[in-house]
């Protein structure tokens, strides 16, 4: 299973603002879709999560943006797990936009989960089942 995954993109009209580029809530929704896909690969699914009762919840986001994405640009999410503490985990993003000889980096971001048990949204320790599923990377 993949410790940085990719989740790849391509930016609709619906994803641009009036300025003509991608809105920042663009990026928000990549980053929690590229997520959410990771831990599906990983085996924990929404499913997977209900039967278990608990599940991840956004603590934070931290966004820099650093170059604009266009309609029709190709773009990929590249995320991993940086971290996973006893109740918490820090996920990692570099969005890029692939050109024949490079990549240009548009953003790079960070996100604060806390797992919590979902009929009392109290937080809850990270079961090992869960935590061994992914594991931890560096910045690739």
């Amino acid at each position: 299973m993949p410790a940085v995954y990719e989740y790849p993109h391509i930016v609709t009209d619906d994803d641009i603002d009036s300025l003509g580029h991608a809105n920042n809530l663009s990026y928000l929704k990549w980053m929690i879709d590229a997520a959410v896909a990771h831990s599906a690969v990983q085996g924990w699914t929404g499913d997977a999560y209900r039967q278990l009762g608990a599940g991840w919840v956004v603590r934070s986001h931290q966004i820099e943006y650093l170059q604009p994405a266009f309609a029709g640009d190709r773009v990929i999410v590249r995320t991993w797990v940086a971290d996973m503490k006893k109740v918490t985990s820090l996920r990692r993003y570099k969005i890029v936009r692939p050109t024949a000889d490079r990549e240009v980096v548009l953003a790079s971001a960070a996100t604060d989960w806390a797992f919590i048990h979902f009929a009392t949204g109290v937080p809850k320790r990270i079961p090992p089942e869960v935590s061994q599923a992914f594991e931890i990377a560096v910045e690739p």
